[in-house]
């Protein structure tokens, strides 16, 4: 079986104050979703504020010039629509979803709490609380510690290297200044993305947008930001966290290429070949033959900035270091073994399968153009994506994993003898 490649036709316009607009048109259900995308994720943070993006995105909905934020609930509500805000590593996002009748009075709303935000104080002391709380949850989740340890190592000073929600350090000391600043220096009309889809008219769509964002103008004393990013160096390093768990967490990590990567639809590919699912490579071979794992998979973000290739599995301690070579071992066949062409298409299948079903609603199609266009990509990566991931070969796949998969970072947590023997 193969899976058929869709292309979908989006409407894009560029405002005279540079805000890009993506409409899908799509009247299969009397639904609009739209995307706001700027860029301005935790990358353009500086490592003393680490975590403000994910205290921006929980404040920014909780009032703005006119409104508090219960208003802005009882608006949203109202009409059973959907308002949120949320952060990435690459782009700062604001959500919305109603019938189609009231997206112009949410998309207003939308607009006010964007322009005019007022991050109240008290908003402000909630939701830091409520980050630290969260801080804290994490460092008790082996998982978790796992990933912010190989993380720390694979990018040393890079933003990538650190979690969205800042350390207890530097989320302590985030202020409401804090934020007004950081807002001022990113939210501008040229540095935004609006995707739109659903049942409307790309000129409709396109005119509210106008009418709420066009009088919006840019700042002429001050240029858009840029980032100055260190140089990754991949050296290899293997990080242990002794800590009395009930199993190991054994993690590998290898630095692998941005989305703009011609290789990136490979490894894509690879990935989903070795850890995606049940009937995945680390599945069968680790989990279900050799009874290793309690859990075990991979995953490659995409990432505008060189990306993480990671494969990890939840063992029990005293099958740590078994754990550790099976996992190398399984990785390491992607450079040594082709893949037979039963499992490449597979993979294929299963892959460009997923992404078809990852378009289905209004609010995945706003998602995945928005953020094509905010990563730089443009919306026609969408098809060229899904052409890449179907012309791949077994050789391009093997070379491929030659020059990204070869000395993995490690990271290991879990009980002191156990985590230490495995690297003796």
């Amino acid at each position: 079986m193969t899976t058929s490649l869709q292309k979908t036709s989006i409407h894009r316009t560029v405002l005279r104050n540079g805000i890009v607009v993506l409409v899908a048109e799509n009247p299969v259900a009397d639904i609009v979703a739209a995307r706001i995308f700027i860029r301005a994720g935790s990358c353009y943070e500086t490592k003393e504020q680490a975590g403000l993006t994910h205290l921006l995105a929980s404040v920014l909905t909780k009032g703005c010039d006119g409104l508090s934020s219960l208003e802005i609930a009882e608006k949203v509500e109202s009409v059973g629509a959907n308002l949120s805000a949320d952060t990435t590593a690459d782009y700062f996002l604001v959500s919305l979803k109603t019938v189609t009748s009231d997206f112009a009075e949410i998309l207003a709303l939308a607009g006010q709490i964007l322009r005019q935000p007022t991050f109240p104080e008290m908003e402000v002391e909630l939701e830091r609380r409520i980050a630290l709380q969260d801080i804290r949850s994490q460092q008790e989740q082996p998982f978790t510690i796992a990933f912010d340890r190989l993380r720390s190592v694979m990018y040393a000073e890079h933003p990538y290297a650190r979690s969205a929600l800042g350390d207890e350090t530097t989320m302590s000391r985030l202020t409401r200044r804090d934020l007004e600043q950081y807002y001022q220096t990113h939210f501008r009309p040229d540095n935004i993305v609006i995707s739109i889809a659903g049942h409307i008219n790309a000129s409709d769509a396109v005119a509210l947008v106008e009418k709420v964002f066009g009088d919006w103008l840019v700042p002429t004393h001050q240029p858009l930001p840029v980032l100055h990013l260190p140089q990754l160096e991949v050296t290899p390093q293997i990080t242990i966290t002794p800590q009395q768990t009930q199993q190991s967490i054994v993690m590998l990590g290898y630095l692998g290429p941005s989305v703009s990567s011609m290789d990136y639809a490979v490894l894509k590919l690879l990935c989903t070949y070795l850890g995606n699912g049940l009937s995945s490579r680390l599945f069968v071979e680790l989990r279900e033959k050799r009874g290793l794992a309690y859990e075990v998979s991979a995953f490659y973000p995409t990432r505008i900035f060189p990306a993480s290739f990671v494969a990890y599995m939840g063992t029990a301690p005293e099958n740590t270091t078994i754990a550790l070579t099976g996992l190398r071992k399984e990785v390491d066949l992607l450079s040594t073994d082709r893949l037979e062409e039963e499992s490449l298409q597979s993979a294929k299948n299963k892959i460009l399968g997923q992404y078809a079903l990852g378009k289905q609603t209004n609010a995945q199609i706003a998602q995945i153009y928005g953020w094509y266009e905010i990563l730089g990509l443009g919306v026609d990566f969408d098809w060229e994506f899904q052409q890449a991931i179907a012309s791949v070969c077994a050789l391009d796949a093997m070379e491929t994993a030659r020059r990204y998969l070869r000395e993995p970072f490690v990271s290991l947590v879990g009980q002191e003898e156990a985590v230490y023997r495995a690297i003796a």
